[in-house]
């Protein structure tokens, strides 16, 4: 842990980091406030799954064009508004759901333009970490924090949406949301950190729109990313469910989320504190295995006879492998993408995951209406572990772009 205490105490590091961390966590408490509002206020899984996936769509359309705007217009000048009009358009959809006279089908119209607002911190955050952190190894180790906190954001955050569900006002999560987002957004901004990220204006590269999808290997890591996203989008929606057929309330899946947001942390913080010998793509497919394996565990463990116990420990194994992955991957985009366009790289898989839970969020919702939170995670696992089938096949274009040093001796 000294690596990361040493960076923490940085306060050009540790101020855009904690910022960012407090602005994204409405990533994972968005999605699941507006599964509980609309479940609650529409009493409709199906229309809450559609109204979190068109969320998440919005996400996977915005970020790379925010991406592109940052890196010729400088982060402070796209942050800040994206923040603030994202922010409005969550207050509105939580009037529309509460006020049940509003038509359905305007729900998930404003799920989608708030989502498409909504700010590219995570690919922002990356850029600055490049700025502030001038050796390698500690710049290592700050991706790997970085993520870290987002994967515990993702299953951390319906722990904050739990508490706050104890006071009784279903809306509440959503407004929290909003606090959130703008007020982290604002603070990052004002950091020395994010304004040390130089934009690049109108250069020829910045103007390529789509030269940074030109690369194969590239697009098998946005596809291996996307699918397993998908595992991962039925597995959030899916834990409501499960703790209203376990526990008796959707109000206490907090319950369930403590023991996997437990295990991604420190599998997090144990994967970025160790120098791996192996190459980023074979550790990928190592923890994209090991999670679809562990999800079907998860759903096994969810049945009747199978003691309470058992699943938070199988959850907690399952929490282990998710952070990991999306280390891997972002160490790969470095990797397998061009050099001048990192920034935008990152972004596109930003919004490969969030377009694989955008899916995950939908089909999730039908599912649960249809057969359940056990099938659901069954459907889930599937996923990751053809996510990792694509893995494998994508080793050779990827060892062909960045051969294993062994390889080259």
């Amino acid at each position: 842990m000294a690596g990361y205490v040493a960076l923490l105490r940085d306060p050009v590091v540790a101020r855009p980091f904690v910022a960012s961390v407090v602005a994204r966590v409405p990533i994972a408490t968005a999605p699941l406030g507006l599964v509980l509002l609309v479940r609650t206020a529409r009493d409709n899984y199906t229309l809450a799954g559609i109204v979190t996936g068109l969320f998440a769509v919005g996400l996977a359309i915005g970020s790379p064009l925010w991406g592109r705007a940052m890196d010729r217009l400088g982060q402070p000048r796209v942050l800040v508004p994206a923040a603030g009009l994202s922010g409005l358009l969550l207050l509105l959809l939580t009037a529309a759901t509460v006020w049940t006279a509003v038509p359905a089908p305007v729900l998930p119209f404003l799920a989608l333009l708030a989502g498409a607002t909504f700010p590219p911190l995570s690919p922002a955050m990356r850029s600055t970490w490049r700025v502030v952190v001038t050796d390698e190894r500690a710049r290592r180790r700050g991706y790997a924090l970085d993520a870290a906190a987002v994967e515990t954001i993702f299953v951390g955050g319906p722990l904050l949406l739990s508490a706050l569900l104890l006071l009784g006002v279903v809306p509440l999560p959503l407004l929290v949301t909003v606090v959130l987002l703008v007020g982290g957004t604002l603070v990052y901004a004002r950091s020395p950190g994010a304004r040390r990220v130089v934009p690049h204006p109108g250069t020829p590269e910045h103007r390529a729109g789509t030269a940074v999808l030109h690369s194969p290997g590239f697009a098998l890591l946005l596809t291996v990313m996307a699918v397993m996203s998908i595992g991962f989008g039925i597995l959030d929606v899916s834990m409501v469910g499960l703790a209203e057929h376990l526990l008796g309330s959707g109000d206490r899946l907090g319950v369930l989320f403590a023991p996997i947001a437990g295990g991604s942390a420190l599998g997090g913080l144990l994967y970025g504190s160790r120098d791996w010998r192996s190459p980023d793509r074979r550790r990928l497919l190592v923890t994209l295995t090991l999670f679809g394996a562990l999800l079907f565990a998860v759903a096994f463990a969810a049945g009747e006879g199978v003691p309470f116990v058992a699943l938070l420990v199988v959850l907690f194994l399952t929490g282990l492998f998710i952070s990991p992955n999306l280390i891997a991957a972002q160490g790969l985009v470095d990797q397998l993408a061009p050099g001048h366009r990192l920034g935008e790289a990152q972004a596109w898989l930003s919004t490969s995951i969030t377009a694989g839970a955008a899916a995950g969020n939908a089909v999730a919702g039908v599912l649960l209406d249809l057969a359940g939170a056990r099938a659901a995670l069954g459907v889930a696992a599937t996923a990751v572990l053809t996510a990792a089938a694509v893995c494998l096949v994508a080793q050779r274009s990827w060892s062909a772009r960045h051969p294993d040093p062994v390889a080259v001796h």
